[in-house]
């Protein structure tokens, strides 16, 4: 397993990171269990989770997620050997009203109420990252347009002391964004430096072959600025796989489950793109998604890729993925695509 730096910080995390947001839905609390002590033995370090989790989200469900992983941490003991990162949620998302009372912004009050329940799921006394799941404050062209955010919504600044202060609690190690824009990433930069209040040390959004548009601003800002990219989703939802070609969808597979909610991967150009993919890979005697994998855990502003797998089957080989070195033509042949294709799902 290789290992990258999280962004400037002295935290080493494997390029494969282990993503449980299936946990307490489509898994098992003892199938849990048994998937993370597989992916630790097979080198996996790196834990990704959320307070909204598993997805996709409601009442009955929301935390068990984090309390699965907390159960088996409490279990085996191995609390030195993981790093753990969790999420707070943001203001913009009103469904989630059932998350504390649905008064979710990221200031000092929300924040700690967030971090402290998260702990006691995860039963340790602190996460080594903790991410902002979303933007506070509305991202979209006609908000930065007008200038008219919503009024609740949290100042920058405020977030990074609130962030501040439960890093001098010893509660938290590093501190990341997650769904973020450039804007948003250079703001909080501009904000730690000049303030020295605590610098983001990753950013976790969605890249993958059928995702790429972090490419054209967020790339840059990552190498410059030693953001590391936390890649999520780089299957696009198992899409990648191929398994979903000529409609097909695979009994208990996310997309016979849930397609409602993942429909934005199932359009016609990612289908189209989706098979050329798949076509390469066999060409070159490689597995659609560990091509897909491969791809986005070795682009040089990727610190980790973060799969989700369901079975053993699954998590060993999107964990030997992260070690395949693709050919000079098999990138060739995805750079030819993507001019054709360009980033279908962004």
């Amino acid at each position: 397993m290789k290992f990258s730096r999280l962004g400037r910080t002295d935290i080493s995390v494997s390029r494969i990171c282990f993503g449980t947001m299936t946990f307490g839905e489509q898994t098992g609390e003892a199938d849990a269990h048994r998937l993370l002590d597989q992916a630790i033995e097979a080198g996996v370090n790196f834990l990704d989770v959320a307070e909204m989790y598993p997805v996709p989200p409601r009442a009955a469900t929301q935390g068990l997620s984090e309390a699965f992983i907390g159960t088996w941490l409490k279990a085996r003991g191995r609390r030195d050997r993981v790093v753990v990162a969790t999420k707070a949620c943001g203001l913009s998302r009103p469904e989630f009203s059932y998350i504390r009372g649905g008064n979710f912004r990221l200031d000092r009050v929300n924040l700690e109420a967030a971090l402290d329940a998260s702990l006691k799921r995860l039963c340790t006394d602190h996460v080594d990252l903790y991410q902002l799941h979303w933007p506070d404050r509305q991202t979209t062209i006609e908000a930065a347009a007008s200038g008219k955010d919503d009024p609740r919504a949290t100042p920058l600044e405020a977030t990074l002391e609130a962030l501040a202060g439960l890093i001098k609690a010893g509660k938290v190690r590093a501190v990341g964004i997650s769904n973020e824009t450039a804007w948003g990433t250079m703001r909080y930069l501009a904000l730690a430096d000049a303030r020295g209040l605590p610098r983001m040390a990753a950013i976790q959004n969605r890249y993958s072959l059928l995702a790429r548009t972090y490419e054209t601003d967020l790339a840059e800002i990552g190498l410059r600025e030693q953001i590391s990219l936390l890649a999520f989703s780089p299957l696009c939802m198992g899409v990648l796989s191929g398994k979903y070609l000529q409609g097909k969808r695979p009994p208990g597979s996310r997309m016979a489950l849930f397609a409602n909610r993942f429909g934005r991967y199932l359009g016609p150009a990612a289908e189209r793109a989706t098979q050329r993919y798949a076509e390469l890979a066999r060409i070159h005697g490689l597995e659609p998604a560990a091509m897909a994998i491969a791809f986005a855990a070795s682009r040089p502003f990727v610190a980790s890729a973060v799969i989700g797998a369901t079975t053993a089957d699954q998590l060993a080989q999107d964990i030997a993925a992260g070690d395949l070195v693709l050919s000079d033509a098999v990138i060739k042949g995805i750079e030819a695509i993507h001019l054709d294709n360009p980033s279908p799902c962004p």
